[in-house]
């Protein structure tokens, strides 16, 4: 193995630094966004939960038909590569890992899918280490302006930068969306810009269905069994955001952030009424990384 990499990009075989690296103006992603990706955490070259994103990212290729031209098993084996291949010594060992398909490259520029050529993958291998798990945050409400695909994990993210934005311009980290009506629930939580919203009310862990307004998340999942392994009931079902300002703890996740809890939504504080059952959620999240990844 030749000297490691500060950080890695990847396009279609050919791999530099991420600086380095060029794709081209025809890729359909500068057109259309036309691609869907995922990402997760790494620690000591290990990738967690590999297996639960390499699935979601076939599902969510098939669903816009996107045809990978690998098999699951040759992507994982490409993204283990591509891990080892950077320093992460300034970073505890830990990394970020984010990876996409496109459907190809066409020209000239036509919506219709392109005839006969293989979609492009593109990866990143970023040093970066984990979020603080224990970290709290303020949020805003923000109406949830997205399309109705919101299961499939997607390029066509400007809403989401929209929300991120606003969000950063009134002095908070994340956003909660809501539809103003849905499944006849006003002010609908959805979820956040780049993360799964959650809360605890009454010892319940309430969490949206997945359905075509939320992203299925892994982070999300692994909420789930470890409320299941430490007898925490959970439900899973639509809430509004009346119903989340009044709960116990109000609580996010993502691959990058496993399960941080909110202090306040639009300035109003919220939760901080179950410290305890939010801290053994968060130890338990936090000790399956470290297992997975030792």
């Amino acid at each position: 193995m030749g000297a490691l990499l500060k950080n890695l990009g990847y396009y279609n075989g050919k791999y530099d630094l991420i600086e380095n690296m060029s794709i081209p103006m025809s890729d359909r992603v500068c057109w259309f966004g036309d691609g869907v990706y995922d990402a997760t955490a790494t620690r000591n070259s290990v990738i967690y939960c590999l297996d639960d994103h390499v699935e979601r990212f076939y599902r969510s290729a098939a669903l816009v038909e996107i045809e990978i031209p690998y098999s699951k098993k040759e992507l994982k084996d490409l993204l283990n590569d591509l891990v080892s291949k950077v320093d992460t010594s300034e970073s505890s060992g830990e990394a970020f890992l984010y990876w996409q398909i496109t459907r190809a490259a066409n020209v000239p520029r036509n919506h219709v899918f392109p005839a006969d050529s293989e979609a492009s993958l593109w990866v990143t291998v970023t040093p970066r280490k984990l979020a603080d798990i224990y970290h709290r945050a303020r949020l805003i409400s923000y109406e949830d302006i997205r399309f109705f695909m919101c299961h499939i994990k997607t390029l066509c993210l400007l809403p989401n930068v929209l929300a991120s934005e606003a969000a950063k311009r009134a002095g908070a980290e994340e956003c909660v969306m809501y539809r103003k009506e849905a499944d006849g629930i006003k002010n609908r939580v959805t979820e956040g810009a780049h993360t799964n919203v959650h809360c605890l009310k009454d010892g319940v862990f309430y969490t949206a269905p997945l359905d075509h307004l939320v992203l299925p998340g892994i982070a999300r999942k692994n909420l789930i069994k470890m409320c299941r392994q430490l007898g925490v009931p959970v439900k899973e079902e639509p809430f509004s955001l009346e119903f989340l300002m009044q709960a116990d703890e109000v609580m996010l996740s993502s691959s990058s952030n496993f399960c941080i809890v909110a202090t306040h939504v639009d300035d109003i504080p919220v939760g901080g009424k179950a410290p305890g059952l939010l801290k053994q959620l968060q130890d338990a999240l936090f000790a399956d990384y470290l297992q997975a990844t030792k």
